[in-house]
């Protein structure tokens, strides 16, 4: 195989995105994981996350070949700029999906498998049709975004129980002034793709810029949750506070400039805002429990 074409497959799995589902997965495994855990079962999580991940991306961008190619940031996507028939995406897509739950399954446990296969049949099943009907859709894609933290917690306790559900909350919460940074920078890019997202439904940006901030808001409490459920100390709360509050400010400043510059100052804020709390969370665990 070429190695443009295999750049092209590689493309499909969205690695740089998916990096951040792979990061929270092994946060939820890590918080989960006892004494007795190997890394060998760590290694099969991550490896069957990113399969199935990797396969709905795929899965994803046959799906949104045609829309994709009507923005500028996606339309050199392999699917959308043609450079691999949707048969092949397809195929790729199905099989990377089937071998990750298979890893899941087989290596880790059938409940961290179930959750990875909800997850991409949410993924692409409710959340990417929904994406030219309704603003909503934002929310509906927040839920398959969230589960890989469950996925990890299952690996790990082969459990689905209120921890799981508290690091799901937290990144479920995390996604939203996230989301809605990416929609004002990109808004006419959905716009000519005909997606309504709410930068395009509502140009002047006022209910954007307010549930960025009302999102981010609720994020605050949720991020202390752990302490709550015997995650961690009072240590890791002083640190999800002052995290809190710095993505607070950048939503502020998203809510009343609502400018390219402070969509992007969020949007970067966000992506240091995930890995940071779960390190602090991991490293609380670790040294305290």
């Amino acid at each position: 195989m070429a190695p443009s074409a295999i750049g092209d497959y590689v493309t499909l799995t969205k690695p740089r995105l998916n990096f951040l589902v792979l990061l929270t997965t092994a946060a939820a495994f890590a918080l989960g994981s006892g004494p007795d855990a190997t890394f060998a079962l760590f290694a099969h999580t991550l490896v069957g996350t990113f399969l199935v991940a990797g396969g709905a991306s795929a899965l994803n961008q046959v799906w949104e070949r045609d829309t994709d190619r009507l923005m500028h940031r996606t339309r050199r996507r392999p699917m959308a700029d043609t450079r691999l028939a949707p048969a092949r995406g397809i195929g790729f897509g199905m099989a990377l999906t089937a071998a990750g739950a298979a890893e899941l399954g087989y290596f880790v446990n059938p409940l961290s498998a179930a959750v990875a296969v909800f997850t991409t049949i949410s993924y692409l099943l409710f959340y990417t049709p929904l994406k030219l009907r309704t603003s909503l859709s934002t929310i509906v894609g927040a839920l398959p975004g969230a589960l890989p933290a469950v996925i990890g917690w299952a690996a790990a306790t082969n459990t689905l129980s209120i921890e799981g559900w508290v690091l799901f909350a937290i990144v479920f919460l995390w996604q939203m002034p996230h989301f809605l940074a990416i929609a004002w920078m990109y808004r006419d890019d959905y716009a000519r793709a005909g997606m309504p997202l709410l930068p395009v439904i509502e140009a002047d940006g006022h209910s954007t810029g307010r549930q960025a901030v009302l999102y981010t808001a609720a994020l605050l409490p949720v991020s202390l949750l752990p302490t709550g459920v015997g995650l961690s100390t009072a240590y890791y709360l002083v640190g999800a506070l002052a995290l809190g509050a710095v993505l607070m400010v950048l939503s502020l400043e998203f809510s009343s400039k609502r400018t390219i510059d402070s969509a992007r100052r969020l949007f970067f804020g966000s992506i240091l805002y995930l890995p940071l709390l779960w390190a602090l969370l991991v490293f609380d665990h670790r040294a305290h429990f």
